[in-house]
């Protein structure tokens, strides 16, 4: 008997795999797992009719007690039912999990089994105990939850049901782990696989494989539990269960960790973390992001023990690849387009050969066969060879199928001279990990370096949300305390090496929440200095540090600018004066108003090196409603919008900046600043060298002073990064709140036109 769960329907596409491959026994490293209830439709065999549907109407109601599901039928809509949950779900983590953070909770299962020859009393007795025995455990409550699994398992055996005798030695064997009795969670969890094995469970025989491993890890017999985790990997992949394979290679990384044997660790995580890329570039467009988040713990401990074993260049690229790959999430989110039609041709192809994928992952929940595997397996061979050949022949969109780290000598190569890139991590709330940042600096042509600094991620967290609150505020002033603490966090620790590197100006590549701190603002309480005032600044995405840029500076610069399009509720009069004047010192053109089209904008951006937008953007999540802007759009003439996604159908490769001088974006509780760097990320993919954006609306005139400033910088041949710079300097120099001089920031290429 197989589940008979529509994931398409549920979840859509390949997140079904998470969910069978991943639901117990997973190492879990992020953050206690929230609860998701699962009603697993089950035949009856040799059951009447009328038995079968009188068992459904209990279970149904059962569940519909819970969820407040009105309808009999299973038809759960997950999104509904566990929101922001999801976050900590998505690889399961569920029983008999090796957690490296927090204490498991317990995947509550309404699994209707066959109830062969057996009475409607004695089958839904069965249910209600299994039922109540995972709410207990899930609860908290492991004692009562024995017991009453206890019962359960007494009625299973009366009645021979072997898959519920199974599932309750099975949750038994994981309870009486949790008080600490490995001895009888062993005794349970053979009878379980034995069980299993008998009803031909290949899925949940690898997984209670893999939780005898984790107990023999927790009681110190290493090798025991390595012979586990060895019997269920072949298993896992025997029945193309990806997740569960990932998850038995990061809990034989840990393991190998522990014993001292940190590359093959490190050789079983990256197998780990590999797969966990290979299924996250097959998931629907709305489950990357959550997808990215629950399965952080691997690749950054991961990129920790690199550090560790002193292999900086393999951290960075792991870390960068692993959980930096939110901006192509991004792109695909929004649906961006693609500007070559041969590469969309190729990307079709691609979308077709995953549906198929789906569609035969569907068929090994109901129906395995050995065959089906082979299928899957060289139809996912298949998809990835075209993955990896879209990649090679169209590197504009190499990003949105890369699964392997790029080289380091590649990303050096296109880093410029003169520059060195830094680059703050996060390595935090990993169990059994020290919670710290850890800060790499790549140049063109010295070694990597990284540096590591213990902190408390709540305080860290707070400190970040408190300051972006206070220098997007005008009238704060209590601000200053929070740029010399950040500064001691991010800068303080790599001081000496940056003086040691000499660069002439600094590239930071931020990522999560520190994508809306403007690094120029932050403060040295010893010499007295913002970090702006050592150093020219800007900013790389990810594909940033991946572009070549030519060396070949265009004799003249032309500006197309488009100032305040009109009607809008909130008008710019400093973004005409702006449009006009930037015109003035380059040549070029402007429109202003109601000659601020988008159509304008649509059939000249492709004849002009600067695009100069002084008009509204919404890159807020929720987007704007004061402006009546949806998110990811800029506002043109007549209420017209140009959404992000379609930069690349602009015909950027000849355009050397986009200033967006008033777009809007906001610091939520739980954001990421995936939204503001998808900004210049877009345009970069459209061809276009670097981009100019606002982490806030600022005061308009503030605004036209700093970009007047810098266009006149650049007409006297600066770069682009020291141009901006300089306009700065002028107000930070004068004591004058952050509010006003601090949002605009460069993104991309900062050498000259």
């Amino acid at each position: 008997m197989k589940p008979n769960i529509n994931f398409q329907l549920i979840l859509g596409d390949a997140m079904k795999r998470l969910m069978m491959g991943g639901l117990l026994g997973v190492t879990m490293l992020l953050a206690t797992p929230a609860i998701l209830p699962i009603l697993a439709q089950r035949s009856y065999a040799q059951t009447s009719q009328t038995q079968a549907a009188q068992l459904q109407q209990l279970i149904d109601l059962a569940a519909s007690r819970r969820l407040g599901a009105t309808s009999v039928k299973p038809n759960i809509n997950f999104q509904l039912i566990i929101g922001d949950a999801m976050k900590r779900l998505m690889m399961g983590g569920l029983l008999g999990v090796t957690m490296l953070l927090a204490t498991p909770a317990i995947l509550p299962i309404l699994a209707q089994r066959s109830y062969a020859q057996t009475s409607q009393t004695q089958a839904a007795q069965l249910q209600q105990l299994i039922d109540l025995g995972l709410q207990q455990t899930q609860q908290g409550q492991p004692l009562q939850a024995i017991e009453t699994l206890k019962q359960a398992l007494a009625i299973a055996q009366s009645i021979q049901n072997r898959e519920g005798e199974a599932f309750a030695n099975l949750f038994l064997g994981f309870n009486y782990n949790r008080i600490g009795e490995p001895q009888a969670a062993l005794n349970f969890y053979h009878q379980a696989v034995r069980l299993f094995q008998e009803v031909n469970e290949r899925t949940w025989e690898a997984t209670t494989l893999n939780n005898i491993g984790v107990v023999y890890r927790d009681i110190g017999k290493p090798q025991e539990a390595l012979t586990y985790y060895q019997q269920a990997l072949p298993i896992r992949r025997e029945v193309s269960d990806r997740a569960g394979e990932a998850t038995t290679l990061s809990n034989m990384g840990l393991l190998y960790r522990e014993i001292n044997q940190p590359q093959t660790a490190i050789e079983n995580w990256e197998k780990s973390v590999q797969i966990t890329l290979e299924m996250r570039a097959g998931l629907q467009q709305e489950n990357r992001q959550t997808f990215l988040e629950s399965n952080r713990g691997t690749p950054v401990a991961l990129v920790d023990l690199l550090i560790d074993q002193n292999q900086p260049d393999q951290a960075f690229k792991w870390y960068n690849l692993a959980t930096t790959f939110d901006l192509a999430d991004y792109t695909r989110l929004i649906d961006a387009q693609v500007g070559d039609p041969e590469a969309q041709k190729l990307i079709d192809q691609w979308n077709q050969n995953h549906q198929r994928l789906q569609f035969l992952y569907a068929q090994v929940d109901q129906d395995w066969t050995p065959q089906l595997s082979q299928q899957i397996n060289q139809l996912q061979a298949q998809n990835s060879q075209l993955a990896e050949d879209i990649s090679r022949q169209y590197p504009q969109v190499a990003e949105l199928f890369e699964t392997t780290p790029q080289d380091i000598q590649t990303l050096r190569a296109n880093i410029a001279p003169g520059t060195l890139v830094i680059q703050p991590v996060l390595l935090t709330n990993i169990r059994n990990l020290q919670d710290k940042i850890g800060i790499f600096l790549v140049s063109r042509d010295q070694a990597t370096l990284v540096r590591t600094i213990p902190i408390n991620p709540t305080e860290f967290d707070a400190i970040l949300t408190e300051y972006r609150a206070q220098i997007q505020n005008h009238d704060s002033d209590n601000y200053a305390g929070n740029q010399e603490l950040l500064y001691d966090y991010l800068i303080r620790p790599v001081e000496a090496d940056i003086a040691a590197y000499s660069p002439e100006q600094i590239a930071i590549i931020a990522t999560g929440k520190l994508r809306y701190i403007p690094f120029e603002t932050l403060y040295d309480n010893q010499s007295e200095q913002y970090l702006l005032e050592k150093y020219p600044i800007h900013y790389l995405t990810r594909i940033s540090a991946t572009r070549n840029i030519p060396n070949n500076p265009r004799l003249s610069t032309n500006v197309l600018a488009f100032g305040n399009p009109t009607p809008t509720s909130q008008e710019l009069p400093g973004a005409e004066q702006e449009a006009r004047q930037v015109t003035e010192i380059l040549s070029g053109e402007y429109w202003l108003r109601e000659q601020a089209t988008r159509h304008r904008f649509y059939n000249d951006s492709a004849r002009f090196n600067i695009l100069h937008l002084a008009t509204h953007g919404c890159f807020q999540r929720q987007g704007c409603p004061g402006l009546n802007l949806e998110a990811n759009n800029i506002l043109f003439a007549n209420g017209e919008t140009f959404n992000i996604a379609d930069a690349a159908l602009l015909g950027l490769n000849q355009t050397n900046l986009v200033v967006l001088s008033a777009c809007q974006t906001a610091m939520e509780a739980e954001s990421d600043g995936r939204e503001f760097a998808a900004i210049a990320y877009l345009f970069e993919r459209a061809g276009a060298d670097a981009v100019i954006a606002s982490l806030w609306n600022a005061e308009d005139n503030k605004t036209l002073l700093i970009m007047t400033q810098f266009y006149e910088n650049v007409n006297q041949g600066m770069t682009k990064v020291e141009a901006l710079r300089q306009a700065k300097l002028t107000f930070a120099q004068q004591a004058i709140h952050p509010f006003y001089w601090s949002p605009l920031i460069l993104i991309g290429d900062g050498s000259s036109f």
